[in-house]
């Protein structure tokens, strides 16, 4: 079925203004990372405390992402990204007055939780608006947002921190957000599940698991928990695991901006050959190429082969995880992607709040950041493995 002409330039703007959510989510995040070599001695944190308060987040994520599907079949999508913008903006904005670990992890959760009951409303409005052919590199443009995000954050605390204090970037994380919500009242159209539609959904455990489709979950939930376990690990640690090499805290912000551009890049460029070449090689040449880059990142000292690195970190890890938002919904029928995509994100979020938990261990248990680094490899390796499998045994499904 086509696309009426006026849907195009409607579409346009709806998938801008989904990109400017996950750009303010992706400048949260490298915000609390790039942050951190000012915020953890100011506020007295351990590496311990530190990684229990980034994981605070990611676990607000995980809440967000389990209610946000239920939620938008009750509120609509508008109403509720609208309402999801609102709470992520304003406990950005209370991140500026806390005072401990407590205070700064609650506020973490919060504005965490709003911006994952957000996510997958965002995936189902990528989905929907996208013709089939050109399915996977939409998604992954709207999703480059978050790296965006994370660059002008790493801009920010190059350019800001040092003169305007870590409290500065979370001002500017929280009051942009709420910024942005004129714009979607006035711009966004709503768009809410008929209720006719609602009444037929089918059972979660036969649509997730039967029909054969048990192997291709599986495999779908641990390759996203494995590469979203690195992912937000190099978001939260990467600056202070840099700046541990001896080379400060603006080399650090230097390893995230490259990061986050290698992010763009890798999300944009992989996208377009799984549109082209279908998920096979593409995706499954991006895991040993990262974990290759982890272990050169493991072994440089000078700011210069770090900063290539970590860009190269960032456009494979990155390039492969959004391209996998756009495939997993086709190995499900077209009434279960929703659910099934929903699903996936969920589970991997355990991933992302695992990956800030364990560089705050191995570096409390005297591991250097060269050895965090390593231990992601195994990692990386292990995610590969999974999608290797998931790409060669999964079919699409027609729809």
């Amino acid at each position: 079925m086509g696309v009426p002409a006026h849907a195009a330039p409607r579409g346009g703007i709806t998938l801008f203004l989904c990109f400017l959510i996950t750009l303010l989510e992706g400048f949260d995040i490298q915000a609390i990372g790039v942050a951190a070599p000012y915020l953890i001695p100011q506020l007295g944190l351990t590496p311990s405390q530190a990684g229990l308060v980034f994981g605070g987040g990611m676990a607000g994520l995980v809440v967000g992402a389990l209610t946000g599907g239920w939620l938008a079949d009750r509120m609509g999508r508008k109403g509720l990204l609208m309402v999801c913008v609102a709470i992520f903006g304003l406990f950005t904005l209370a991140t500026v007055v806390a005072t401990g670990p407590v205070s700064l992890g609650v506020y973490r959760f919060l504005a965490g939780a709003g911006m994952g009951a957000a996510m997958p409303s965002l995936i189902a409005v990528a989905l929907e608006i996208a013709p089939p052919e050109r399915r996977t590199r939409t998604i992954t443009l709207m999703f480059s947002g978050m790296p965006a995000g994370g660059a002008l954050a790493a801009l920010f605390a190059g350019t800001l921190l040092e003169s305007y204090g870590w409290h500065s970037i979370f001002l500017a994380g929280g009051l942009l957000p709420l910024a942005l919500l004129p714009a979607m009242a006035k711009l966004m159209p709503d768009s809410r599940v008929p209720a006719a539609v609602s009444t037929t959904r089918p059972d979660p455990v036969q649509a997730l698991f039967g029909e054969g489709r048990l192997l291709i979950t599986l495999l779908a939930w641990f390759t996203f928990g494995m590469t979203l376990l690195v992912l937000y690990l190099l978001l939260n640690w990467l600056p202070s695991l840099v700046a541990a090499k001896g080379l400060g805290a603006v080399g650090g912000a230097g390893a995230a901006f490259a990061f986050n551009v290698g992010s763009i890049i890798g999300a944009c460029g992989i996208g377009i050959l799984v549109d082209r070449l279908g998920p096979r090689i593409p995706i499954i040449a991006a895991y040993p190429c990262l974990a290759l880059a982890m272990f050169g990142l493991a072994g440089a000292e000078t700011l210069v082969p770090v900063v290539v690195l970590a860009g190269l970190a960032g456009f494979f890890l990155l390039g492969a995880q959004y391209s996998l938002y756009g495939v997993i919904p086709l190995y499900y029928p077209v009434n279960v992607r929703g659910l099934a995509t929903g699903a996936s994100i969920a589970v991997g979020r355990l991933g992302s709040i695992a990956g800030p938990l364990v560089a705050g261990h191995l570096l409390g248990q005297g591991l250097g950041p060269s050895g965090v680094a390593l231990s992601m490899v195994p990692v990386v390796v292990a995610a590969g493995l999974s999608v290797s499998i998931m790409t060669i045994r999964g079919r699409y499904i027609e729809g």
